[in-house]
């Protein structure tokens, strides 16, 4: 029987150190988001860093594309079988128990489908896999969703998706895989994730704040990802949602980035140009402590209240330190009465 080929020992050899990866570094060329201050910090404590995983599954690999292949011909063979015999498209026992073993590293078959770039194959396990098995997390918590989308295989992403995969998941960095496109600039994986799920859907997943506190929304502005901005907001994002270490906004962090590009975005979607921080420090502080006049004759002339006081006490006029063309954004206090202008006109 077709079956009986599809044995553990095909998959797995005593003492393998195969991965499936080295902690992207040999599969990716990615950078760390640019962070404009040090206001978030690394990963939290809940998920404790995993020993580098010793190799990339492409060299020294047990299972390499061509044994995939086999595993996957032999067991959807035996499942045609199986289903002209029985009239059933279930899997034997045995064939379930193979396509489901969980690597030492706690990854699927399908995880190292997927880390091959082997898309076909990976294709072929996503209809052959329960839901439930789709959303196998490893041992760095990614499931296939999630290196589907490291590896940009936006086919293998709309397969996922269709058949169900949760956007919910998180991996050790506290991202689901939307966060991860949104970080690493993978338009059409963020387009697959979004394009057939309901709003109610996916209304919580762009809720979901990774373990350093940031949005999806934040994600995105803070690698610049203008086209992933435009989507998100398409999509229902929260344009005013805070991250959780010091209240910022998408709007906060655009302006600390100097991205005007991205501040004109969120500003003609309606963002709240007054969102106060934590700290009470509103976009138009950042921009002018950041000495920036364009984006704060940006905000100016989007209605930003230039009296607002942060914790310091401090209004944006406190922190133009002398540059003139940021003063000349605000008005002459003609008269004040216990420090607060009561007559004013522009320059």
């Amino acid at each position: 029987m077709a079956s009986d080929d599809c044995r553990k020992d095909d998959l797995l050899e005593d003492n393998r150190t195969d991965s499936g990866i080295d902690s992207y570094r040999s599969i990716l060329k990615s950078e760390e988001p640019r962070e404009p201050s040090a206001d978030f910090s690394g990963p939290r404590d809940k998920f404790p860093t995993v020993e580098e995983r010793l190799d990339s599954a492409y060299g020294s690999s047990s299972i390499t594309v061509e044994s995939l292949s086999e595993i996957v011909v032999d067991c959807t063979l035996s499942s045609g079988q199986e289903e002209q015999t029985h009239q059933s498209s279930e899997l034997t026992e045995q064939e379930e128990n193979l396509l489901t073993t969980i690597t030492e590293d706690g990854d699927t078959i399908l995880h190292l489908a997927i880390i091959h770039e082997d898309k076909f194959i990976a294709q072929q396990l996503i209809q052959l896999f329960p839901k439930e098995v789709l959303d196998i997390q490893n041992n760095l918590y990614q499931s296939p969703l999630h290196l589907a989308t490291y590896l940009n295989l936006t086919d293998v992403v709309k397969g996922l998706v269709e058949k169900g995969a949760c956007l919910e998941l998180q991996d050790q960095e506290g991202n689901t895989a939307l966060h991860v496109a949104c970080q690493h600039g993978q338009t059409e994986c963020a387009n697959e994730m979004t394009r057939e799920v309901s709003p109610s859907k996916l209304a919580p997943v762009l809720e979901i704040q990774n373990w350093r506190g940031l949005a999806c929304l934040h994600l995105a502005a803070l690698n610049r990802q203008h086209q992933i901005m435009k989507l998100l907001v398409k999509k229902g994002a929260d344009l005013n949602i805070q991250e959780g270490t010091s209240g910022k906004t998408a709007l906060h962090l655009a302006a600390e980035l100097h991205d005007i590009t991205s501040v004109k975005l969120l500003l003609s979607r309606g963002a709240n140009v007054d969102a106060a921080m934590f700290n009470g420090c509103t976009p138009l502080h950042l921009a002018v402590g950041r000495q920036d006049a364009a984006i704060a004759n940006l905000l100016c002339q989007s209605g930003a209240d230039t009296m607002l006081r942060n914790m310091e006490d401090e209004t944006a006029l406190d922190l133009a330190d002398g540059n003139d063309d940021i003063l000349a954004l605000f008005p002459f206090d003609d008269i004040q009465i216990s420090g607060r202008s009561v007559v004013s006109v522009k320059f």
